[in-house]
């Protein structure tokens, strides 16, 4: 017997607020000052462009009506930050592509959970049957101004005020090394317990709170790589439609909700921190849907059920037609394209690697499949991060012979 939706969607809301959280702690000092209008586009037009698609995709594959297409694409829109840390942090395939590729699209992933409360509330109004007026006005309110421009600007404060505490400690020697693990954790949680509380958006107020913390230096432990094993701890807790319909959906989806517009404004010049056709591909496809979906889900069943953010235990059976068929529909739809993101960009990595291996003549090939270790084809690298593959490399080369020398 497996856990009830109320259970599931707080699950899902840890999980998500603290891998938010984690996010900005691992993004280098004043990066948003340098990339806000790469971040910007990606967290504007592309999300705005993969909601469209989906909604036409979903709409026509499953013959939905219009605002129940536009809450499941809503939940299918933002990248997810747990799978996207999986690949992008601290991996060996990692190290193959360049670091603002890989600062880009996790700033990216810890954003847009935030930002798709908006596209999803659209969905959700226009189903309840309010007029045109009163879902704007609703929107504009509450969605906008309340839950995400208020959210944003508790998160930074709560993560401002929280810095302060923190390095006012550490300087005293009031802090142990034992605590500063539990003290990130329970900061992520507490902001996503306030936010929650006050109703505000939860995502935004913990990826902000993440921000204002780690604003002109978030600690002196930043060696100890704390955000990454925050980010192993919660991967390792967390998994009348026929099957054809769902992988026509899965394949449109996966192929069109980014790549097009993606290439499109690389092209343009939009997408200044993006140089090279592979860097744009590689971007375009790299956005991995996952617990954020799950929890929007969620939070939709609950909009549409009760009209607060708290779903039933079950499914109920006493619904208007529309919003029935909504409620049953959206969490095996979700699911099943949660579960097809994460094989096809869990296993890309591979892909890529293996693939890229075979290619190189004999000679130049790794002893191992997919070991090589140099940077992807066609993506630009500083000469810093050239540097640190070298120095790599060269570790691994005399680790290797150490063990040779010992057998």
């Amino acid at each position: 017997m497996g856990f009830s939706d109320d259970v599931v969607q707080e699950f899902t809301r840890i999980i998500l607020g603290v891998q938010c959280f984690a996010i900005c702690l691992e993004l280098p000092q004043d990066y948003f000052n340098r990339t806000w209008k790469s971040v910007t586009v990606l967290l504007g037009l592309v999300m705005a462009f993969g909601w469209a698609v989906c909604a036409i995709f979903i709409a026509f594959i499953f013959k939905t009506d219009t605002a129940t297409a536009l809450i499941f694409s809503a939940c299918l829109t933002p990248t997810d930050p747990v799978l996207a840390a999986s690949v992008l942090s601290n991996s060996q395939f990692s190290t193959r592509v360049p670091k603002w590729i890989r600062d880009l699209l996790s700033a990216e992933s810890g954003c847009n959970d935030g930002v798709s409360f908006p596209f999803l509330n659209i969905g959700v109004s226009i189903l309840a049957r309010s007029t045109i007026r009163g879902v704007l006005r609703k929107w504009f309110l509450i969605t906008i101004i309340y839950q995400c421009l208020f959210g944003t600007l508790l998160g930074l404060s709560l993560g401002y005020i929280s810095n302060r505490l923190y390095r006012f400690s550490h300087e005293r020697g009031m802090m142990g090394r034992a605590s500063y693990l539990a003290f990130y954790f329970l900061l992520a949680i507490f902001s996503v317990g306030v936010a929650s509380t006050l109703g505000v958006d939860d995502f935004l107020v913990a990826f902000c709170a993440g921000l204002g913390f780690s604003h002109g230096g978030n600690s002196p432990t930043a060696e100890t790589r704390l955000p990454v094993i925050i980010d192993l701890m919660l991967n390792s807790g967390i998994d009348t439609i026929t099957p054809l319909r769902l992988l026509a959906v899965l394949a449109l989806i996966l192929l069109f909700r980014r790549l097009p517009v993606v290439f499109a404004l690389f092209k343009f010049g939009t997408l200044s921190h993006v140089r090279t056709t592979s860097e744009a591909l590689f971007v375009g496809h790299f956005g991995p849907i996952g617990v954020g979906a799950l929890f929007l889900a969620m939070e939709s069943r609950a909009q549409l059920e009760t009209n607060i953010p708290l779903p039933l235990p079950h499914p109920p059976d006493d619904l208007p037609i529309e919003k029935q068929r909504s409620v049953v529909m959206v969490w095996p739809i979700i699911c099943f394209v949660v579960l097809g993101s994460t094989l096809v960009h869990g296993l890309s990595t591979m892909v890529i690697s293996v693939g890229g291996h075979f290619s190189r003549r004999k000679g130049e090939r790794a002893p191992l499949i997919g070991a090589e270790r140099d940077g992807l084809v066609g993506m630009m690298f500083d000469s810093d991060e050239e540097d640190g593959i070298e120095r790599d490399e060269e570790e691994e080369q005399e680790f290797r012979g150490w063990l040779h020398g010992r057998t």
